[in-house]
């Protein structure tokens, strides 16, 4: 056990617990006696979902192990294998992950404990619904749970941020694919309300679909968007390509001097991203993982935005409130605020976890420098604009929300923590974000 500075891959609110690898259920076991406890995956978070400070931190990537896919691709994983390697196993063999977020740097149970979602949520759900059952191991005691087996804990768990237990071993059904290509369909689009009203009208007819939203201009132009939407490659061959992602080509080997992302850097690199993208192309074949996964080509990216780190803010609106989507656009516009990022996708219907993010309609994600002096009020209007909308923001991405608001974006609190009562009656079970949020 070493005592370790911990942060999420946002780099901000850091603290500083002793961190162990658990290696089996029984060791799992033995660390729940401490408290406060946490898991922890490959630190993807962006704020301080997985870490606690002055606690113990149990680093799942000793639970590892993976059974063999069955015909109809049902698989049994550790927790702490990463999607990174399920993929490099499944792939070859003719499966993919069926949901996957824009890292497959991520551990299974961290996908479970954030209930990931993709580009492909208006069609498939989040992660956790492909999830058929689950090991948990619990301050008081170790539980297969399923959607028929203990339900509410088994909802509970996807999406709960790790406060309701260890997962240890999942069983999830995998996709089927015959290639290791996506076809991409690639508009260029000048108006916010154009490339909304494309993406719409594109839900039926795309398994993937995503936005890049240019949120440093003003006026006519605001919001101007690339719209990438795609579907998997069949083979036409004897012999399909199947091979797994490449690793990381890039790496940054230190942290930017602070403001080297700043409105100017950001402005200039958003003009030319926008016009280096065609206004329009059909059926480009792409590798899995330059479509889903284009910054895992450069490991340790988070350190482009310096030594202060980035605020990720996520949030998801319904579609009777797609003009939040507009009013936060326009409000990070005007502002000077620079966001280097942000990723506009559409939501299917949620599924039954208390705390799981998507509802259906409409999310977008935007990163933020930490630094300018008017980015905590900023923040603060869009979770005014969020609230007022009775949408939500991802405690995946979150470091700064504040406990009030919680209540009112996540209107099954009460239910999540009766069921993390149950099985953590001490409380044993927190984080440094369970601590801010008053969830523990």
């Amino acid at each position: 056990m070493n005592r370790q500075r911990l942060t999420g891959w946002g780099r901000t609110a850091p603290s500083y617990a002793h961190v162990v690898r658990p290696s089996s259920d029984e060791e799992v076991a033995h660390w729940l006696e401490s408290s406060p406890v946490i898991a922890r995956g490959l630190g993807r978070s962006y704020g301080d979902a997985a870490q606690v400070g002055g606690g113990v931190v149990l680093d799942n990537r000793g639970l590892r192990g993976m059974g063999p896919i069955s015909p109809d691709g049902v698989v049994s994983v550790g927790a702490g294998l990463s999607l990174d390697e399920v993929i490099a196993s499944a792939l070859p063999q003719g499966w993919f992950v069926p949901v996957t977020p824009g890292t497959r740097q991520v551990s299974v149970g961290g996908a479970i404990a954030a209930d990931v979602h993709g580009k492909n949520h208006h069609r498939d759900g989040s992660f956790g619904d492909h999830v058929l059952e689950m090991h948990l191991v619990t301050p008081t005691g170790e539980r297969t749970v399923s959607p028929t087996v203990d339900p509410d804990l088994f909802w509970a768990t996807l999406g709960g941020m790790g406060l309701t237990g260890v997962v240890t071993r999942v069983t999830l059904r995998l996709m089927r694919v015959s290639t290791d290509r996506v076809l991409v369909d690639t508009d260029r689009f000048d108006t916010l309300d154009a490339v909304m009203s494309a993406m719409v009208e594109g839900d039926d007819s795309y398994r993937y679909s995503v936005a890049w939203v240019d949120c440093m201009t003003r006026g006519r132009s605001m919001g101007r968007a690339i719209l990438t939407r795609g579907e998997h490659a069949e083979s036409t061959e004897s012999s399909p390509l199947l091979r797994a992602p490449r690793s990381a080509l890039l790496k940054v080997p230190f942290s930017a001097p602070p403001g080297l992302l700043n409105p100017l850097s950001i402005r200039l690199f958003n003009e030319a991203w926008f016009r280096k993208a065609p206004r329009q192309r059909r059926e480009e074949s792409q590798t899995l993982g330059a479509f889903f996964h284009p910054l895992d080509g450069v490991a340790d990216w988070n350190r482009l935005y310096g030594p202060r780190g980035f605020v990720q803010y996520q949030f998801a609106v319904s579609d009777a409130h797609a003009d939040t989507v507009v009013k936060a656009i326009h409000t990070l516009s005007e502002s000077g605020v620079p966001s280097f990022l942000a990723v506009l996708k559409r939501f299917g219907p949620g599924n039954s976890g208390p705390l799981s993010f998507p509802m259906a309609g409409w999310t977008l994600a935007l990163d933020l420098p930490v630094g300018p002096a008017r980015l905590p009020g900023v923040l603060d209007d869009l979770d005014d604009l969020v609230a007022d909308a009775g949408g939500r923001i991802y405690l995946a991405k979150d470091a700064r929300l504040r406990p009030e608001r919680l209540r009112a974006m996540y209107p099954r609190l009460d239910h999540f923590l009766e069921v993390k009562n149950r099985v953590d009656p001490e409380g044993h079970l927190t984080s440094d974000l369970a601590r801010r949020l008053l969830l523990s």
